[in-house]
Formats: structure tokens, sequence, C-alpha cells
């Protein structure tokens, strides 16, 4: 594995949509680096200390939030003598965003007093008055021509329809939910669903002339859904929910398709190859080293055998089941409580989903081949436990044949590799390769 030299970062640091160039902020500095060579491209100077960056779709611009002043400064690449500010003055700004164009500016005001559409060919505006939130609420269709922007007024919550295009209101509806948290469009832009807070589950589908066309619910009286993710090809939305229970539900009748559950206990007798990692003191063989009389002698309390710092290696070793995988409980006076399926991603090709739930948990993963409804069932577990935070990731995934010969057995992806990455999004591509988490790469094959 290859590293190169080490760039000052201060700041954001992310690569553009068409994967040429990397944006590294150094206090109210921009570097914009070429990713083969590193060399910089350009090199631009913002009025204060840089505290977010967002690039354009076709990585021809990008904007610069300086969270000290309520200022929004864009660059181009393309044109470094062209430049532009965004200034809100006493209203602030609390977000900005690219719409699908890249021609927009989508900014939001503090306290959510209005969100703004700037225009970078013809300075225009349009505002949109009380928006729901500051970062999210915003959705856009697939083809980029229309957004739908959650607001609240008179303690009711709207979804406003407005054309990409002329930023024209095309219509107003009002939502059945008590605090709506966000806002998603179907991939084939034919739905929009919508999830209330926490305090509520409810899940309502709706179409974009404002029918509600199914609300589902799958309890009540306890902390409801965490997060909402549509399946690219559209047929399937995934719900997963403070109780540990991933739901999948089908866009014919929308009605639950399949439930998963975030294991605790991994019983036999099963044909899942369960590894626990585990730390191995380093031992380094120095009988070989001599010093020489040009070198000076170090002392004795600096010899690394005497040294606090001990190097580990990590290795995995092979479990039984059946196997418990620990955990605590949350302190129910605390809140915002670690539990719950917090992020979820499809395959490319919809027929994988990878989940991240939250448990206190050691280091454990297991792999486990088929499942019940002729469906086979993938479930891959890995628990991190860190001093600062511990973390419960499985992975779930299914394919329509259980008796598909060119599914990879449990013993052919029980094997690990990690690999270091750039990113803190969970991906999961479509040849089921590589899994990239906090940093991290996971292989799976």
């Amino acid at each position: 594995m290859e590293f190169t030299d080490a760039y000052k970062q201060t700041g954001p640091c992310c690569f553009s949509p068409n994967s040429r160039f990397l944006a590294i902020a150094v206090d109210s500095r921009l570097f914009i680096r070429d990713v083969v060579s590193l060399k910089v491209v350009q090199l631009y100077s913002c009025l204060d200390k840089i505290s977010f960056t967002e690039w354009a779709l076709d990585s021809e611009y990008i904007l610069c939030g300086l969270h000290k002043r309520p200022v929004i400064q864009v660059w181009s690449l393309t044109q470094p003598e062209w430049t532009c500010k965004i200034d809100e003055g006493p209203a602030g700004i609390s977000h900005a965003r690219w719409s699908p164009d890249s021609r927009h500016i989508l900014t939001t005001s503090d306290f959510q007093l209005r969100l703004t559409v700037w225009s970078l060919v013809n300075t225009a505006c349009v505002h949109v008055p009380y928006p729901k939130h500051g970062s999210k609420g915003v959705s856009f269709t697939q083809d980029g021509k229309f957004a739908a922007i959650c607001t609240r007024r008179d303690c009711k919550d709207y979804i406003n329809l407005l054309s990409c295009q002329t930023w024209e209101m095309m219509g107003v509806f009002a939502v059945d939910a008590i605090d709506l948290a966000d806002i998603e469009w179907s991939p084939d832009d034919s739905a929009i669903v919508i999830w209330d807070s926490i305090l509520e589950y409810k899940v309502l589908i709706y179409s974009p002339d404002g029918r509600c066309l199914f609300k589902y619910q799958a309890y009540e009286s306890a902390l409801g859904v965490k997060t909402v993710a549509w399946s690219p090809c559209g047929k399937f939305l995934a719900v997963g929910s403070y109780d540990q229970m991933l739901r999948v539900l089908n866009h014919l009748t929308w009605k639950t398709f399949a439930e998963f559950t975030h294991i605790s206990v991994v019983r036999g007798p099963c044909n899942a190859t369960i590894l626990k990692e585990v730390d191995e003191p380093l031992q380094l063989d120095m009988s070989d080293l001599r010093l020489t009389d040009d070198l000076p002698h170090k002392s004795q309390g600096n010899c690394p055998e005497n040294s606090p710092e001990q190097h580990v290696r990590v290795r995995y070793k092979v479990v039984d089941a059946p196997i418990s995988l620990p955990f605590q409980k949350p302190h129910p006076d605390k809140p915002n409580p670690k539990q719950g399926i917090g992020m979820l991603s499809w395959s490319n090709d919809s027929q994988y989903l990878f989940t991240h739930g939250w448990r206190e948990a050691k280091p454990t993963f297991a792999n486990s081949p088929p499942a019940k409804m002729g469906w086979r069932h993938i479930q891959l577990v890995i628990c991190r436990d860190t001093a600062e935070k511990r973390e419960f990731i499985d992975f779930i995934g299914y394919i329509e044949s259980a008796k598909d010969e060119n599914f990879p057995s449990s013993s052919r992806t029980c094997r690990s590799h990690l690999l270091l990455g750039l990113e803190q999004k969970i991906h999961l591509n479509a040849t089921l390769q590589f899994v990239l988490l906090k940093r991290v790469f996971y292989r799976l094959n």
C-alpha cells in the first residue's frame, strides 16, 4: 500500500463529482488539486475561514460557506477570474446546496425564515418562506426538473413543488404528519415519501398531485423511523427504525415485502462462519540488529521493550455458534439514544441492502447464508469497539433464487481485507466487492 505526502488541511476536503479534482480547505484558502498528480490547479482566497464546501454536479463550480460570516462564495474552475458572493445580511445563512443544473444555489436562512434560490446566470433570486429544515427537507427529481420543499406554517406541514427551470410554484399540499422529518422523491419520480419525527412512527407515500397513496405505521407508542431509502430501481422502499428492524415495502401495494432484524445472538446449528477480531502483541525479532560505534546508545528507558505504547497485530479467530453479541441498553434519561437502524444503502442492482445499526458491542462479524421464504439471506455483522464510541454494523442481502449456484458460499465470503478509504459514507457497489464505512473499506470476497 502506497501513501502520498502529507498536505496541510484545516477545513473540509472533498472530491469533485467527476473524480478529477480534490478541494482542500486551509483556513481561508481553498486549494484545488489534480487527483492524479496532486498538483495545485487553482488557489482561491476567501474572506474568512472556510466552514464547508460543495461541488456543483458538473464539477465546474464550487461553493464555500463561511460560518463566521453569513456569506457564500462561489468559484469557477474554468474561469478563475469569475467570482460570486451571496450575502443574506441579517437573515444569515445556515445551509447552502446546489441545484441539479449546477447554475442555481439554494440557501436557507437562520431560524428557517426563508429559502432563497440564487441564479448564477442572471443574478435573480426566488424566495420560499418558512422552510421546515435547514440542511434537509429538500428533494429533487432524477431528471432535475422539479423540486419538493418541506415548509411549515400555522403549525402545519406542507410540501411545495417548484419547477427547476423557472422556479415557479407548481403546487402546494398539506401532509398528515405531526412533525415532518424529511422527504425523498422516488427514483422514477412517480411518488414522494415523507416520514414523521422519531416520536411518531409514520411513513406516508404521496403522488406529485397531493394524493396520499399509502400510510404505513408498524407500531405505536415508541421511538419510530430513523432512516428511509428508495432502491435504485424504485420498486422497494426500505425503512429502518429504532426497534432494530428493517422493513421493505413494495411499490405496487405498498405492503411490507420483507422484514430483517439486527440479530444479537447467532444460534446453532447454522451455516454461519463467525469470526472474532483479536488483538495480539506484535513480536519483533531484534536479535540481528546491532548498534555501531558511530550511533549513540539509547538509554534503558527508551528501549522498545519498556515503551508504554505496544504495537498489536489484528487477526480473526473462528468462533463456534451459539454466540451472543454483548450490548448495553441506552440510558433512558439521555436524549437521542444510539440504537436502531441509523444508515442504510442499496446496491446498484437493488438486490442487496447494507444497514448500520447502533449497539454497544465488541468486535465480531458473521456471514450467514440462506434464510426463509425462498430467499437467500446474507447477514454480515461487524462490531468495532473503540474508546470513544462503539458501533454495530449489519449487512443484509438477498437473492431471488435460493438455489443459485453462482452465489458464493460462506466459506468463500468469510474472508475480510481492510483497505483505507477517504469517505465517511456507506457505499455498497453492485458486484458486492467493497463496503465503504467510516474511512475503511471492507472487502467481501
